[in-house]
This record gives C-alpha cells, sequence and structure tokens, in this order.
C-alpha cells in the first residue's frame, strides 16, 4: 500500500471530525452521526482507491451510504476499509471525551468482515505482546502482564466499558488488585491508549461491538500491540449473518494477524478531547485538528496537528 495513501487517509477522518464536531454537546446523537457520515462519504470521493468498505454503517439496506460492500474512492489501489466516521456518538452527543473519527485500510481481503455483533476482547501495547491471552482469566492475565512490565498487579489500569454484563470481570480485577477505569462508550479510543504510556492505561477487558474490535485491531498491529477477539452473537440471526460473511467457527478466537493482516494503515483524528487525541477546537473563522496515522509495514506512528481555515461557510 502507498505511504502516501496513509496521510491522505487522514484527510477523511479529518473531515469527518470537523463536521460532527459542531454537535458536540447538542444532544442529538442522529444528527451527530449523520454529519460525520456525510463529510466521510464526501472526502472518500477524492481518496485514489478503489476500495470497498467491509465495516461500515451496517448492511445495505441499512445505511444509505457507507454500508457493507459499497464502493469508494476515485480509482486507484485495491483496498478494503474498515470505518467509523463517529465512534461514540453518544460521546459527541453529551461533550465527554474520546469521541473518534476512524479507518483503517489493507489490501483486499485482508480485514476480518463481520456482522454487527458483540465481540469479546483483550487489548494491550506492545509490552503486552504474546503475553496475555483471551482464554486466561483476568487475573491470570494481570498477573501476567504485570510480570512482563516489571511491575506490580497494583500498577496496571484496566479499561472497561461499564455494562451489566462486566460485572464478574469487575470483580475479579478488583480483587486481583489492578486499578479500573470504567467508561460509557468508546472502546476502539480505549484501546488504542493501552499503547501510549502517558494515558495510563495498560489493559482492555470485555464485551463490545465487533466492528470496533476490527479497528482496534488493524491500530495495534501497526505499533506491535496485542489484541484478540472472540464473536459473542446475540441471536440465531447474527450467526447466519457471520456465517454468511465467512466465519466458519463462530467460537473462534481471532489473532491480532486473523483480524487485520498484511499492510495496514490506520487513520483516526479526535472529536473531542480524549486520552490519545486532542478533538476539534473551533476559533473565529476555522479550527484545529489532532490526528494519528500508523502504518503497520514500517510501524510508523505520526501525530498530524492541523490547522484548518474556513471561508463564509465551512466546506469540509
Amino acid at each position: 500500500m502507498d505511504r502516501n495513501l496513509a496521510l491522505e487517509a487522514v484527510r477523511v477522518t479529518e473531515a469527518a471530525a470537523l463536521s460532527c464536531a459542531r454537535l458536540t454537546g447538542r444532544g442529538d446523537e442522529t444528527a451527530a452521526d449523520q454529519a460525520a457520515v456525510d463529510a466521510m462519504r464526501k472526502a472518500f470521493d477524492a481518496l485514489a482507491i478503489d476500495g470497498t468498505v467491509v465495516i461500515g454503517e451496517g448492511e445495505r439496506d441499512e445505511a444509505p451510504m457507507l454500508y457493507i460492500g459499497e464502493k469508494v474512492g476515485c480509482g486507484g489501489p485495491k483496498v478494503d476499509i474498515a470505518l467509523d466516521p463517529l465512534e461514540g456518538t453518544t460521546i459527541c452527543a453529551t461533550g465527554a471525551p474520546n469521541a473518534l473519527a476512524v479507518i483503517a485500510m489493507a489490501d483486499g481481503g485482508n480485514l476480518l468482515h463481520c456482522p454487527d455483533t458483540y465481540m469479546e476482547k483483550i487489548a494491550v501495547g506492545p509490552a503486552g505482546k504474546d503475553v496475555v491471552d483471551l482464554d486466561k482469566t483476568p487475573t491470570q492475565n494481570l498477573h501476567a502482564l504485570a510480570e512482563a512490565r516489571r511491575c506490580n498487579v497494583e500498577d496496571l489500569t484496566v479499561i472497561i466499558l461499564a455494562r451489566p454484563r462486566h460485572e464478574q470481570i469487575i470483580k475479579e480485577v478488583r480483587q486481583a488488585g489492578a486499578r479500573i477505569r470504567l467508561i460509557g462508550d468508546g472502546d476502539v479510543s480505549a484501546a488504542i491508549a493501552t499503547t501510549k504510556p502517558e494515558t495510563g492505561i495498560d489493559l482492555l477487558l470485555g464485551i463490545g461491538g465487533a466492528p470496533e474490535g476490527v479497528l482496534a485491531a488493524a491500530a495495534l498491529r501497526c505499533v506491535g500491540g496485542e489484541f484478540q477477539g472472540r464473536l459473542k452473537p446475540r441471536n440465531e440471526s447474527e450467526i447466519e449473518r457471520a456465517k454468511k460473511m465467512g466465519v466458519r467457527d463462530i467460537n473462534k478466537k481471532f489473532k491480532i494477524e486473523e483480524l487485520a493482516r498484511g499492510d495496514v494503515t490506520f487513520a483516526a483524528t479526535g472529536v473531542t478531547d480524549g486520552d490519545y487525541l486532542r478533538g476539534v477546537h473551533f476559533f473565529p473563522g476555522g479550527a484545529t485538528t489532532q490526528s494519528v496515522v500508523m502504518r503497520s509495514k514500517s510501524r510508523t506512528i505520526r501525530i498530524i496537528n492541523a490547522t484548518h481555515y474556513f471561508e463564509h461557510k465551512p466546506n469540509y
């Protein structure tokens, strides 16, 4: 994959972030998400790719644009695309931290096709590579990670979605002695936070969205981190959809290389201020953004601070 394409991908996430950031704290999740979708779809028209959306806003009959199977780009190399124009619609609508606009790209066939269902996940930065495992208990993983980090379990912080289904995990992590940060939404941001020591987040555990799992795996592949996932369908319909997408074993533990293979590019732009990225900040006549772009081939991570000047009307 052309390295210049990685930088061009940031234009797509910037467009989505700038558009939906206008609705931060306005209480309208639907409007914020639609603004991000519209801007991202338009930005793809200028991208020199022959792209296919493999993880998007839903099936063709569920989403008018950026649906699974939609073709995007103006021509070029064939790539698969996983995207979330606004990862954290509730976060944006309430003005909370860690909302992102996100895309991942890989050569055709290299991103896992999965339905919009749940996924059991474990994510950690490079220090936990080949150390943690989805089949281990939270206690076992915490002790293994502490040993690899040469620290005590009490020094570790685990980030977990605040959901009733995680009561047992939360209880076990506390009994093991680790600290916990509970979040309402945004586990892509949470997963990539494990790769940056300054965030204070060491490990992600729990069940969240499967599409977000593929996006997080793409980011962690680029930095040498670890991610494993197992689909957790909610009903027979989701099981059948997964099988139609090529998932033969519903109980399979997917390793990071199976979720995002080959040469992978990941890009994200902050919508609201967060642990990893600053959000969009408006000023008279313009706005600033902060983005990250990563490549698995070169293990390059670029933080891009941009200033955008508008004319009479913002043109994203």
